[in-house]
């Protein structure tokens, strides 16, 4: 087989192999289409996974060492809660956070209110989180916002606090603009 053949073979196969990856990786991992930026994304992830390997075994070995049943954790250092989804929902807005991974996915439903966005994003970045995707969907005056956060490692807040300081954030622009509007 001649060399050129060969060459194009290589390269076809490391293509597909690339396609491979990519489709196994979470999409907030891989920044751009080439290759350095797909393998970079990949061993990010993999390195994460690693990390949640040694986290799930430790808490393992704590819960087979401790009788009772053990607290609700903290999101310390990367540290994975051991809460996995929290809801709070009321007549003017949801706010539901789930733990995927490093990362939080937070989703929130509501009235549409200009500076709501704004605020949402500046309580997430005061409490030490990162914003990396962010998603916008409106229906008429319904808002929905869907953030991918990576846990900071200076975060010291529960699930349930982000998703409760979420959810008074929207309820006091949504019952102030309410009153106003009314």
């Amino acid at each position: 087989m001649p060399h050129i053949a060969v060459e194009r073979n290589r390269r076809r196969i490391m293509n597909e192999h690339l396609k491979v990856l990519r489709s196994l990786t979470p999409y907030f991992y891989i920044k751009r289409g080439d290759q350095a930026s797909i393998i970079g994304g990949v061993i990010e992830f993999i390195n994460e996974l690693h990390q949640l390997q040694q986290s799930l075994e430790a808490k393992k070995r704590r819960k087979s060492l401790s009788p009772t049943q053990p607290r609700a954790m903290f999101m310390q250092g990367g540290e994975k809660s051991q809460e996995l989804e929290v809801c709070c929902n009321s007549r003017f807005a949801d706010v539901e956070a789930k733990i995927s991974g490093s990362h939080v996915i937070l989703k929130t439903i509501s009235r549409q209110v200009p500076g709501q966005i704004v605020r949402t994003i500046s309580i997430i970045e005061t409490l030490s989180l990162e914003t990396l995707h962010l998603n916008i969907s409106t229906m008429e005056d319904t808002t929905l916002y869907s953030f991918v956060i990576r846990i900071g490692l200076d975060c010291k807040v529960s699930l349930e606090e982000l998703a409760r300081e979420v959810h008074r954030i929207l309820l006091e622009k949504l019952t102030g603009d309410y009153v106003h509007n009314e």
